[in-house]
């Protein structure tokens, strides 16, 4: 099943990567609710989280909690805060989103609308801080 996830992973659909492994994927959500919320997901499409076996559910939660320490670098907060909805889109996947109150999480805010330029600088920015988490 080809979802917009899986078009990502094949390159045919480009994304602000922030983290890539030979198993998973993470990127910043094109209509984020904050500035650093980013998508964490299998390479492989699965579209219920539940259903990944147990090694690879267990690696991408180890996989999300690194871009977490990353983006909690970049973008100075209470905590990461993670949810997992899996309506939107049929390929499971992990919102991570900076957080300093319980309403920065409400999916039912206005999402942002960033500029290009903002957008490729937070992805740096992301991928600098988990080269620095990975390599301390």
């Amino acid at each position: 099943m080809s979802t917009i996830f899986s078009k990502i992973v094949s390159g045919e659909i480009p994304a602000y990567k922030v983290a890539e492994s030979i198993d998973y994927l993470a990127f910043l959500d094109v209509s984020p609710l904050a500035r650093g919320h980013v998508l964490v997901i299998p390479k492989k499409g699965t579209d219920y989280i539940f259903d990944i076996n147990d090694d690879e559910y267990m690696g991408m939660w180890v996989f999300a909690k690194i871009v977490a320490q990353g983006i909690k670098k970049v973008f100075p907060c209470r905590k990461v805060g993670i949810a997992v909805v899996g309506l939107e889109v049929a390929h499971a996947h992990i919102h991570l989103i900076p957080l300093n109150e319980v309403d920065d999480m409400n999916f039912a805010r206005p999402k942002l609308n960033l500029p290009s330029d903002e957008m490729a600088k937070i992805a740096e920015d992301i991928r600098e801080a988990i080269s620095e988490v990975t390599n301390a």
